[in-house]
């Protein structure tokens, strides 16, 4: 990472954390990667800059919610964004997702929000199809858990 971009983790700490992986979460472009600042979190644990506990539900919880505040716009608005924006999102990736969600099972969008690239996609067609937030949301907090907790906690176990 850039010196100014870890000065800035350093500085603002939970809130530069938290800001970083809702966007990256909601497709906003991000000039770095979420690992990166995901991994960086870990180390700064471990360099007892941040407290372990803090930033793992810090990540857990800009992950959930902005990976909800995706679910949430297209299982409202999602057919409205497709017809007056076809080219926001690619077609084959939401039909592999769309047959993949399709059966409303909570491992699918489990396993669909742990393969990178296609993450936030598994929300989109979550929401498309008008999974009910009680299967939706407990496969994003778990996914959350894993991949967001997961680099953390390698970094920590690494240094």
């Amino acid at each position: 990472m850039s010196p100014e971009l870890t000065a800035y983790v350093i500085k603002y700490g939970y809130i530069a954390i938290l800001s970083s992986v809702f966007l990256q979460e909601i497709d906003v472009p991000n000039p770095i990667p979420n690992e990166l600042v995901l991994l960086f979190s870990g180390y700064l644990t471990y360099v007892e800059k941040l407290n372990f506990i803090t930033v793992l539900i810090t990540v857990c919880a800009a992950d959930v919610v902005g990976t909800s505040l995706l679910y949430i716009v297209f299982y409202y608005f999602g057919q409205l964004l497709l017809q007056k924006w076809s080219k926001l999102i690619p077609t084959s990736k939401l039909e592999y997702l769309t047959k993949r969600v399709s059966n409303q099972d909570r491992w699918s969008i489990y396993i669909g929000r742990l393969i990178p690239f296609i993450r936030g996609y598994a929300s989109v067609a979550a929401g498309l199809l008008h999974i009910p937030p009680r299967i939706f949301l407990p496969a994003v907090l778990l996914s959350a858990l894993t991949w967001s907790g997961d680099y953390v906690i390698a970094e920590v176990l690494q240094s």
